[in-house]
């Protein structure tokens, strides 16, 4: 996929630090040729994506609320500023209040799922509604992220999985929605990984090991892997690819039981 991305520019959303997999993504965007812009969430997160920003060659650097229209607005009034078009919206963003990440699914509050959607489903609809215009002449492609948690059960994910369930669905509707302007919408679903969000599962790193050893590659996903089907649904050799939930997780999704080994 060497300079594959040559010539496209697009929206990295949701890096957190140096193992988050949207940074994973963009470091694979910027080996192939893209050039990226990079959005946060107040200070903090500012201190972090900064220098990755630079260590790619990005000085685009955006304060993002999604869940405040101005905000939005103004983020995408501001890269219009700079890039009157784009060519592809990575969309690494979600929410719950960790102390709802462990015990029982039935113990959800209603504030924390209304805020779980909003942030890591409907996000991506508010987002697809503005970066789409600055793709329709040239056509497109915004990715999103899941996990397996959105169809089946996966202890302590909870909220998450009702939420990423909503945005597996959201994306086969915007493919829909936008397919005659040329713009592809689908989700990456990797298998579990050692980042930030991660981390806040409860028993995450229980998971972590059992996919490792159950998987029929007998492996985890990588950042690298993950950031390499990226490269292809957003380059040309993903054209024609819309609608999809692409697993990148060595195969643990197959599986109705853990290895025999195992059992």
């Amino acid at each position: 996929m060497i300079n594959s991305m040559q010539g496209k520019r697009g929206l990295i959303m949701g890096v957190a630090n140096d193992r988050s997999i949207a940074w994973g993504i963009a470091r694979e965007m910027h080996a192939a040729g893209a050039e990226l812009a990079f959005s946060y969430q107040g200070e903090n997160f500012a201190r972090r994506v900064a220098p990755l920003a630079e260590s790619v060659g990005s000085d685009i650097l955006l304060d993002v609320d999604v869940t405040d229209d101005a905000s939005l607005d103004a983020a995408f009034a501001a890269l219009a500023d700079r890039w009157p078009t784009i060519d592809f919206v990575v969309h690494a963003i979600a929410y719950s209040d960790k102390s709802e990440l462990t015990g029982r699914f039935l113990n959800t509050s209603r504030q924390n799922f209304k805020h779980s959607m909003e942030i890591s489903a409907y996000s991506f609809i508010e987002v697809a509604r503005r970066a789409h215009p600055m793709m329709r002449d040239n056509g497109g492609c915004l990715l999103t992220l899941t996990y397996q948690g959105s169809n089946k059960v996966v202890p302590n994910y909870n909220i998450m999985g009702v939420a990423k369930a909503a945005l597996e669905a959201a994306t086969r509707y915007l493919a829909n929605d936008l397919g005659p302007e040329g713009i592809r919408v689908n989700a990456i679903s990797p298998g579990p990984m050692r980042t930030l969000a991660g981390a806040a599962i409860g028993g995450a790193r229980k998971t972590f090991k059992h996919t490792e050893m159950n998987a029929p590659m007998r492996a985890n996903a990588t950042l690298e892997a993950i950031g390499g089907t990226a490269v292809y649904l957003a380059s040309d050799a993903g054209a024609c690819t819309s609608g999809e939930i692409i697993h990148v997780d060595c195969g643990y999704h197959v599986l109705g039981m853990p290895q025999a080994e195992n059992l």
